[in-house]
């Protein structure tokens, strides 16, 4: 990579990172987006059909998706580039230092948006029903289940959540949770014990996902006992959290969980260090809101090349 310092370097080649693209160019920066995969896609290719975001009112697949926010963004003039950064560092001037592999890029700018992605169970039946009854979004695709019969597995804020939304749809919903006690907030959990809808399964854990050309039931088994059982579904969703893979970024950013800390404008604690979408500290992860937080970092990426002058 040269070392003619660049206005905006964009790791990250999804939705968010595209979007953030788009807009910079419009703003007339110069413009790298440093992409892991090529061709764009990250989280939302992985949807076999998204009917959430605005303008495909017959819904689009992920894939597709991606696909035209990519096209758009190389046709609008960004520079893409298959490379995983792997250190950012300060350099002179107030440049920062990307480096990827054995070359580096100066960049006057950088928004992070390598998005995160949901952890798995990692069981049988998980990764072959993806998107035909697995699900890691209640909000993206509840809707499929109305009056149906559902599970959600985890205990925390984001599962309990998930439950509470699906219990306004679906027929019934299971909450699996491996503990004897949820680890949600006490308010959380005031409203879903008791709920007339949300059945809670202690002490168990999914061994196999159930079905062939869709979800049919889990496998379950009772930490304490042993004892396997199966509980017919129409549909489950994982809520056991996502994984970011910010540790490389580890001691230059604040963070939690591994998830960066931005302030409204989508600036981090570093001078001209953006993040948007999925990677940053968010109470929702939507395709609708990481095109939001990168058409902000990008303006506010654009305000610093202008103001900060260098």
């Amino acid at each position: 990579m040269s070392e003619v310092a660049r206005d905006c370097v964009i790791i990250g080649g999804g939705v968010s990172g595209c979007t953030a693209a788009i807009y910079a160019k419009r703003y007339s920066l110069d413009v790298l987006v440093l992409d892991t995969l090529g061709g764009g896609g990250g989280a939302t290719a992985m949807a076999s059909l998204v009917e959430n975001y605005p303008g495909f009112p017959g819904g689009i697949t992920g894939v597709e998706l991606a696909e035209r926010v990519h096209q758009q963004a190389t046709d609008v003039g960004a520079e893409f580039r298959v490379a995983t950064a792997e250190h950012i560092e300060p350099a002179a001037d107030g440049l920062w230092r990307v480096s990827a592999g054995d070359e580096s890029v100066l960049a006057r700018t950088v928004i992070l948006t390598m998005g995160a992605f949901p952890r798995s169970l990692r069981v049988p039946g998980e990764v072959e029903l993806r998107g035909k009854g697995v699900s890691y979004c209640a909000t993206c695709d509840g809707f499929f289940y109305r009056g149906k019969t559902v599970a959600v597995v985890g205990g925390g804020n984001a599962a309990v959540d998930e439950a509470l939304y699906l219990a306004g749809l679906a027929g019934q919903v299971h909450l699996i949770h491996r503990r004897d006690q949820l680890r949600a907030e006490s308010y959380m959990q005031d409203k879903i014990l008791g709920h007339e809808k949300v059945q809670i399964v202690w002490d168990t854990v999914v061994k196999r996902v159930l079905g062939e050309a869709g979800v049919e039931g889990l496998e379950l088994q009772n930490v304490k006992t042993g004892a396997l059982s199966q509980l017919p579904v129409d549909g489950v969703f994982i809520a056991i959290g996502h994984i970011a893979k910010t540790e490389w970024l580890a001691g230059l950013l604040q963070m939690e969980d591994g998830f960066i800390r931005t302030d409204e404008l989508m600036r981090t604690n570093q001078p001209g260090i953006f993040a948007a979408g999925d990677i940053r500290v968010t109470p929702l992860r939507q395709i609708s809101t990481a095109v939001g937080d990168a058409t902000m970092a990008a303006y506010s990426a654009y305000q610093y090349v202008v103001h900060e002058g260098h």
